[in-house]
């Protein structure tokens, strides 16, 4: 039997791989069907909060959520990151959590942001999608403040509520907000390996 250098062997599968990679980045299907994916998980993340925070003031009063907050939030975010493939989080230019510091990218689009209204004429919060170099899929969805937003993240905090905050995220810089402004987004991030598993579950055709 002919044998062949392990280099040979190997060959067929990067020239695969690089194959898929061609066929993913940029692909308007792909694309369109990561974008309406992100749109639905964007919805759930804001869904799932909201009910606990709105819980959580009912029950606990405002320091109290701030504690909710601090535990749900990431946790929500990793829920749906582990069922979608995708990265699933929210970012901010005056973040409270130093976790949610944004990336280039995130910074970037924010920043288009701030200087005008969150939402869209529509009456929607503004959204953004676009490729990376990496070859992944992005899409930010604009986080706008709203009145009970504003018992955490208002002009006047109250004492308890701000030795909560501070007790919870010692580094806060997400308060001075007013009604109508851009708190932050929906940051939710395809990489190659996800897109991947799209395509295949669509039947999304090579080029």
């Amino acid at each position: 039997m002919r044998s062949f250098p392990f280099s040979v062997l190997l060959m067929p599968g990067l020239l695969c791989a690089c194959a898929s990679d061609m066929r993913v980045h940029g692909n308007p299907e792909i694309g369109a069907d990561a974008e309406a994916r992100s749109r639905d998980l964007a919805d759930r993340f804001q869904k799932q909060l909201f009910a606990a925070l709105t819980a959580a003031l009912e029950q606990e009063g405002p320091a109290g959520a701030v504690g909710v907050c601090a535990e749900m939030a990431p946790a929500i975010a990793a829920q749906l990151s582990e069922e979608s493939g995708a990265v699933v989080r929210r970012t901010a230019l005056k973040p409270r959590n130093p976790s949610a510091a944004p990336d280039y990218r995130e910074q970037q689009v924010m920043e288009g942001w701030a200087s005008s209204s969150p939402m869209g004429a529509d009456g929607k919060p503004v959204s953004w999608t676009g490729w990376s170099d990496d070859g992944s899929f992005r899409y930010m969805r604009a986080i706008p403040t709203m009145p009970m937003c504003l018992v955490c993240h208002g002009e006047a905090v109250a004492p308890d509520v701000a030795a909560a905050i501070h007790a919870h995220y010692p580094g806060d810089r997400a308060t001075g907000f007013r009604a109508g402004e851009m708190r932050g987004a929906f940051s939710i991030r395809w990489d190659k390996v996800a897109l991947r598993r799209i395509a295949f579950r669509k039947r999304i055709p090579a080029l």
